[in-house]
């Protein structure tokens, strides 16, 4: 692990291979601790998935290029359209010339091909995109957990499922990756602050992410986490279920 930037206590951590977790812990009042997580893929034609918050730029920014250089980025993905999820989307872009958007055709549609300084390359649900040594493909989840637009990746060759704000768990996420119950913690906070949307195909999604077999979970919100994410997924859907 490689911390980048001691005043914020942002730091790096390879969580599977080629793939880095960026974290940078943070303090919201009434709620303690949290953290803001962006994953980068390593490769021919690297990926960040998530941008963070646009104050938070010059931090992710410092994060990645301790890893590559910023500007041989090609792809700014995000799950949903969020402050945390694409907030500084056209600060990257400008970072990174060849870079473009990635996201839902929905997301496309209804905010990126406005909100953005350059067209979105879009990807359907179950459409498959290789970066070189790793392969990505897009899973439609509207409103899964919230938002008309959201959707994860799944990267086939490490099983890592870019899980976007499901497991959101509280605290800076100081372990890099964990091998502990993250169901439990991130229900507590769902409780505290319901920020699902509650939909009828909630448990028909979560079976589909299921199917993938993740190994590996890349959270949004705290720490990442290694198992056997089909049985985690299904738990939720059991919880969701009431």
């Amino acid at each position: 692990m490689t911390i980048t930037n001691r005043q914020s206590g942002t730091r790096v951590h390879e969580v599977a291979d080629g793939i880095y977790r960026i974290n940078t812990p943070v303090m919201l009042e009434g709620s303690g601790g949290f953290s803001f997580n962006q994953y980068l893929i390593k490769d021919d034609e690297p990926l960040l998935f998530h941008t963070g918050l646009r104050k938070m730029f010059a931090l992710v920014r410092e994060a990645v290029a301790c890893v590559l250089p910023p500007e041989s980025l090609r792809y700014i993905g995000f799950s949903h359209v969020e402050a945390d999820e694409c907030g500084s989307l056209n600060e990257w872009l400008a970072a990174a010339p060849q870079a473009v958007p990635l996201c839902s055709q929905v997301a496309g549609m209804v905010s990126i091909n406005d909100m953005a300084d350059r067209s979105p390359r879009t990807l359907a649900d179950g459409e498959a995109l290789s970066l070189g040594r790793h392969r990505v493909r897009w899973l439609d989840t509207p409103h899964l957990p919230h938002a008309w637009e959201c959707g994860l990746l799944t990267e086939e060759r490490t099983q890592t499922l870019f899980c976007g704000d499901l497991f959101t768990q509280p605290g800076a996420g100081s372990t890099p990756v964990t091998e502990a119950d993250i169901l439990g913690p991130s229900e507590a906070f769902r409780a505290q602050m319901d920020y699902f949307s509650h939909t009828t195909s909630a448990a028909g999604m979560l079976e589909r992410l299921a199917s993938t077999e993740p190994a590996v979970l890349a959270c949004m919100h705290g720490s990442a986490w290694r198992g056997d994410g089909a049985r985690l997924l299904r738990a939720l859907a059991v919880r969701l279920s009431g």
